[in-house]
């Protein structure tokens, strides 16, 4: 099977120019005059000679957008594009000629890893003095080898230098072009707000941000992402009230895409049938398919740009949708076990119920849920007293540790806390046992739940923090773990209930069916 990569992007922003179709061959009617980016595709030919692939061509002709007054149209370009398909040659072409045609003062390129930055100067550096025509540009001592002060300077004055991506980068400097290489490590603004800012007195500056898909902890690379695209995936489009002056162009599969579709991965891989070879992404996309887990999450990330959750996810998304069966535990109320957890930051509280069912089986539901710790605190013995379930419990050993004084007081309260009848419980079991024995559950299909969009999103987004050969679940990036740990103890406690005597009758819930033991709410 012969399949080639697309030359254009799955998610783009169109060109303002419009007109016949110009020269660029994609039917767009941009031309020289109105991109930059066919200097940029003759200077790699006739200069440096090393010609731009099919898809970096296209790609440097729509980023380089100009407006009427020859400013870039994009002060701010994201790409997105699988790994390996050529984006180290792009930014060091990119670079010379920002450098040596267009004279930009200074270009400065970035990377979480220094090295990578390194890697695409000391490329640049080399062309440069391989190459008469562009080393006679260059001043005695213009090129400056000194780790953390890699410059590379012109006659002309203007400099490209390298930097990591941290909140020092690019302060104190002027910066006319910025390379923000793997923008998906950046977890936090600090890194984006040195750097961009220090383009805020160049009105014709331009940031280009290249990257592949990252997972939640990509917090700057979502945001960017998010002004550029609205709707739900697969059926994302680009935002027409979204920032003017941001060009998004990604290179990915849709959500939903099959690892191994061959026709997903050109969609992704614009170098697919160029310079990376079919077969060898099928191998690892079939493999990736059968183990699952982490391995099918880092797949799905880096060759198809396909957005994930995470990379390490500790629930498994096939069996927390198999457990999807909309119902209530209105008729488990023997059963019933609940469970209280906080964040770690304490701006987020759950308090989630689970029952055990005749056939084995665990529902899940959440109860409450609070963004503010005094609201709980009125709230919480309310929610209690009304469930009134056979236990209640919470994880000691975690953020709700901070209520052990509360939770575990054994005073009547005013007949507050806690509620008659209702046994309290720390739950002191290992919580790596507690967080893998749901986790195991899930996966094969023994949790139900009614599609609460908090367990959702929290579940999805839970990974593991491994602690030797155990893990418990944690949150990268943005959101919250609470709900996940508050649904998995209320699970431990309601398994470990003693059986209910009682007669039982059938509750349909959605499509299936399950016995359950009658009991007056």
């Amino acid at each position: 099977m012969e399949v080639l990569g697309s030359t254009q992007p799955r998610l783009w922003t169109p060109p303002l120019v419009t007109g016949p179709p110009g020269p660029c061959g994609c039917g767009c009617a941009l031309t020289p005059a109105t991109s930059y980016g066919f200097g940029v595709d003759e200077f790699a030919t006739e200069v440096i000679e090393l010609p731009l692939d099919p898809w970096e061509r296209w790609l440097v002709i729509h980023a380089g957008e100009l407006l009427p007054d020859g400013r870039p149209r994009f002060r701010k370009v994201l790409v997105i594009v699988a790994r390996q398909n050529g984006k180290t040659h792009v930014l060091v072409v990119l670079s010379l000629y920002w450098l040596f045609v267009e004279q930009r003062k200074l270009i400065l390129g970035t990377s979480t890893n220094l090295d990578y930055a390194r890697e695409s100067w000391e490329k640049a550096v080399e062309i440069v003095e391989g190459i008469e025509e562009l080393a006679v540009e260059v001043p005695r001592g213009g090129i400056r080898r000194v780790n953390g002060e890699q410059t590379l300077k012109t006659i002309d004055r203007c400099r490209y230098k390298i930097a990591a991506s941290n909140r020092k980068g690019g302060r104190s400097l002027t910066i006319h072009r910025l390379i923000l290489d793997e923008l998906r490590e950046h977890a936090k603004w600090d890194a984006w707000n040195a750097a961009y800012n220090a383009m805020n007195a160049v009105p014709d500056a331009q940031a280009f941000g290249i990257t592949n898909q990252g997972d939640d902890s990509a917090v700057v690379l979502d945001s960017l992402r998010a002004d550029a695209v609205e709707g739900e995936p697969p059926h994302e489009v680009i935002r027409v009230d979204g920032d003017p002056r941001l060009g998004l162009f990604e290179y990915s599969a849709p959500l939903g895409s099959e690892p191994d579709d061959p026709y997903a991965l050109a969609m992704a891989n614009p170098n697919l049938g160029r310079r990376i070879d079919l077969d060898s992404l099928l191998g690892d996309a079939r493999r990736a398919k059968r183990n699952g887990g982490e391995e099918l999450a880092q797949f799905l990330t880096e060759v198809l740009c396909i957005r994930v959750p995470n990379l390490d996810p500790a629930v498994s998304a096939e069996g927390w949708a198999a457990g999807n069966k909309p119902g209530t535990l209105e008729a488990l109320r023997a059963r019933v076990a609940l469970c209280f957890d906080m964040s770690l930051d304490g701006k987020h509280a759950t308090l989630a119920a689970a029952a055990m069912l005749p056939s084995g089986r665990v529902r899940v539901e959440i109860v409450a849920a609070w963004e503010d710790t005094a609201t709980m605190w009125r709230e919480l013995p309310g929610h209690v007293r009304r469930v009134r379930p056979r236990r209640f419990g919470w994880l000691p050993g975690g953020p709700s540790a901070a209520a052990h004084a509360y939770l575990a007081d054994r005073k009547n309260r005013r007949g507050e806390w806690p509620p008659a009848g209702v046994e309290v419980e720390e739950i002191t079991r290992e919580v790596t046992a507690v967080c893998m024995g749901f986790a195991d559950l899930v996966e094969n299909a023994q949790v139900l739940h009614s599609d609460d969009p908090l367990l959702n999103a929290q579940v999805g987004g839970a990974e593991k923090l491994w602690q030797g050969d155990v893990w418990r679940f944690t949150r990268r990036g943005a959101g919250h773990v609470d709900a996940t740990y508050a649904a998995a103890g209320a699970v431990h406690l309601a398994r470990t209930l003693p059986a209910t005597v009682g007669k039982p009758r059938i509750i349909v819930a959605g499509d299936s069916a399950e016995q359950v033991t009658p009991k007056a709410w």
